[in-house]
């Protein structure tokens, strides 16, 4: 057998075996191991424009995603799938014979890039250590620059601390306020709040001779809607039912729930009743919670007597 073919075939066989153990160790939490979707990224961005930036050199450390491939490799870019094996030896034969490549193509979005074309050559490229490598690189403009994550969570946290950031600085809520605490699992959210406030400050100048200004709402908004449904949901002790959720979650969601519910039965539909139909109806069941952690503990000790070494060439999973 030539060499090179039968140092492609080992290559190949180590990535795979690293990519199969890194979906086992994820098995609970299957996102933290799974390459970054571009879209993903966009839906949570939005980025104002798209501009052709043209060649560069890139660092492999900072292609993060892909546009369309992100199924077919993990969050190291190794591929997860055997029928990726033909064309992945052939880009990385050229590797070994030192054969140039066309360059890959890219979007940059956040100071972070995702492979348009060339996912093979990335793949090969992180599994052989190289830390450049040419690009086509084509920028989707945003405000935020995100730090290199490990993962979708990564970023999604990355992304929910920045536009806490950008919500405290441009209301003054804290300051205003003096919580501090109005947090999210999941962006967007804080548009709503602002959404929120300036309904709030819409109907109270119903009621005023002059402009409320927003300083008035946001604090009349923060003692008269948010608190008292924060306070319902401490009360009825709502987190423990709604385990890795905030109270800000929970506050947009009741919010939906409670208008749901006075358009089927009116404006007179308290909040303490909005809280508990919404805790009863989407609440996870206490066996049930019992029995996901039971299958959690015993899944996490099975993995624990895993070997890290594995054979070259894994059994593939079952169809």
């Amino acid at each position: 057998m030539n060499i090179a073919i039968a140092q492609t075939e080992e290559d190949f066989n180590r990535a795979r075996n690293k990519a199969f153990i890194n979906e086992i160790q994820h098995l609970l939490s299957p996102e933290e191991a799974s390459l970054i979707s571009l879209n993903d990224v966009k839906q949570m961005i939005k980025p104002i424009n798209e501009t052709y930036v043209g060649m560069k050199v890139i660092p492999i450390e900072k292609i993060v995603g892909s546009e369309g491939r992100y199924n077919d490799f993990d969050n190291r870019f190794f591929p997860k799938s055997s029928h990726l094996k033909n064309r992945w030896e052939h880009v990385d034969e050229a590797a070994i014979k030192s054969i140039d490549l066309p360059p890959i193509k890219v979007y940059e979005i956040a100071g972070l890039y995702f492979v348009r074309d060339g996912n093979h050559r990335v793949s090969v490229a992180k599994t052989r250590g190289t830390e450049f490598i040419d690009a086509e690189v084509v920028s989707l403009q945003s405000e935020i620059i995100l730090k290199r994550p490990d993962n979708i969570k990564d970023i999604i946290r990355q992304i929910i601390n920045y536009e806490k950031r950008v919500f405290y600085s441009e209301t003054g809520f804290g300051d205003i306020t003096d919580y501090w605490c109005l947090d999210f699992s999941r962006p967007g959210r804080y548009d709503v709040i602002l959404n929120h406030i300036l309904t709030h400050k819409y109907y109270m100048n119903q009621k005023q001779a002059e402009e409320v200004t927003m300083e008035d709402a946001i604090l009349s908004w923060f003692n008269n809607v948010y608190m008292p449904i924060a306070y319902s949901i401490s009360k009825k002790h709502m987190l423990v039912t709604f385990p890795g959720r905030t109270i800000g979650d929970l506050y947009v969601w009741i919010v939906r729930f409670w208008d749901d519910l006075k358009h089927q039965f009116g404006n007179e539909v308290p909040i303490e009743e909005a809280v508990t139909n919404f805790k009863k109806k989407y609440k996870i069941s206490l066996p049930r919670r019992i029995l996901n952690r039971i299958k959690c503990v015993l899944l996490r000790k099975a993995l624990d007597g895993l070997s890290p070494e594995t054979p070259d060439s894994p059994p593939e999973p079952s169809k």
